[in-house]
């Protein structure tokens, strides 16, 4: 029978980890099963994923799409049905469903592919039934019948679809970390835990290197009004950082400009040299690498000389090769010299809603890096965050100056600006 609320809990690859692991997480769904109809959405287990990658390009150095979400799509499923059997062993009724069950529709694109609707028929026909829904994230299935994968953290965003989907009161996302912090705890283990962050600035950390959480998920959550909260499932008593709209965070927090510092180890850059200056080479570039399926993350483009120009932009390393590949023949294409790429670069950014209208906080990031002794290769801006490609070796150094420059580590009262 049907219970007024529902809930959805995430649980990465790190909580579902071991069998020690999966008892813990079961336990939390047992609690929270007792007040809501719930939904459980679950990664492969630990590194599961990492090591099908490296098996599979065993067999080939850079393998087709297709075949690489049926390889990854598996780790899922098996994590989903022991956390099912877990659950049967503990006195519970629960079903276990990976995605063309549970009815996660997706558009006709690999690896990456995003999420048109969920039928959520089948889901709701179990919690019908007081069970547990057990659902395999991070995959889908085509109008067509192919399966999907919705990229590298991927069940982020299938739960908070899944929660959208259903009209879920909450959904908590649970990992190895107890919230968000100001930066990487590892990096600087004085890193503040930050209580509340708005959407947009989770939004911004989450595409800038931050691992919480999965870009897309918190797009999702802030288009749905989702509760969304990011707890540990190793401290399930800590509640965690709950991430809310901007217009209910108070307004003396939007009195601290920078609410955290993100490092991203995993960029690229590319550079074409000798480009003709011409109308239309940029849409010919960026548009052969979007149609390919490549992101481009920073641009820029050099003063023109004796008719010529550069061009560089970054990418993730996760899609260097192919960026590579695709570069070369555009180079052809366009007639210029050549294309060259650097795989030692890291982007270092600054994130805070508190920014907004408030001048000197770029003067103040980049006089950090100065002191430092750092050099800044690329810049970024938007409203609400400032991003620059650095040596990739100066990386953890940048976070260290940068944050210790805007006071992060201190209490409210001494990182008002």
């Amino acid at each position: 029978m049907l219970k007024e609320k529902t809930t959805v809990l995430k649980f990465g690859g790190t909580s579902v980890a071991d069998a020690e692991c999966i008892k813990r997480v079961c336990s939390i769904a047992i609690e929270e099963a007792k007040t809501a109809n719930l939904v459980m959405v679950v990664s492969a287990m630990g590194k599961t994923t990492d090591g099908l990658v490296k098996l599979a390009k065993e067999f080939n150095s850079l393998p087709e799409g297709r075949e690489l979400d049926m390889l990854l799509s598996t780790g899922e499923q098996v994590t989903a049905s022991l956390v099912s059997m877990c659950l049967h062993e503990m006195g519970y009724a629960a079903s276990s469903l990976v995605a063309w069950q549970a009815g996660f529709i997706t558009e006709r694109a690999h690896n990456r592919a995003r999420i048109a609707k969920i039928k959520t028929e089948r889901i709701q026909g179990h919690l019908s039934k007081g069970e547990i829904v057990v659902l395999a994230g991070f995959q889908g299935i085509t109008d067509c019948g192919e399966v999907t994968t919705l990229g590298r953290g991927g069940t982020d965003t299938s739960a908070v679809a899944v929660a959208a989907a259903l009209g879920a009161q909450k959904c908590d996302i649970y990992t190895d970390v107890d919230g968000v912090y100001t930066t990487d705890p590892r990096i600087i283990p004085e890193a503040k835990k930050l209580d509340i962050v708005s959407y947009e600035e989770m939004l911004e950390l989450a595409s800038l290197g931050a691992k919480v959480l999965h870009p897309r998920s918190v797009e999702l959550a802030k288009k749905y009004d989702i509760d969304l909260s990011v707890r540990s499932s190793f401290k399930p008593e800590d509640k965690g950082t709950k991430v809310i709209k901007l217009s209910e965070v108070e307004r003396m927090e939007l009195t601290q400009a920078v609410t955290g510092v993100a490092l991203d180890k995993k960029q690229a850059k590319l550079g074409f040299i000798g480009v003709p200056d011409t109308p239309g080479i940029a849409s010919k570039i960026f548009t052969t690498l979007a149609s390919n399926n490549v992101s481009v993350d920073v641009i820029l483009q050099s003063v023109a000389r004796e008719g010529i120009i550069d061009v560089a932009f970054t990418v993730n390393q996760d899609y260097l090769r192919k960026a590579i590949q695709i570069s070369e023949e555009i180079v052809k294409e366009v007639g210029a010299e050549k294309v060259v790429h650097d795989e030692s670069v890291a982007k270092i950014s600054i994130v805070g809603a508190g920014m907004l209208n408030k001048p000197g906080i770029a003067s103040e990031m980049f006089t950090a890096l100065f002191d430092a002794g750092i050099n800044i290769q690329m810049i970024t801006t938007s409203e609400i965050k400032i991003s620059c490609v650095i040596d990739l070796e100066h990386a953890e150094e940048a976070v260290k100056a940068i944050h210790s420059k805007f006071n992060l580590a201190g209490t409210v009262e001494e990182i008002i600006v």
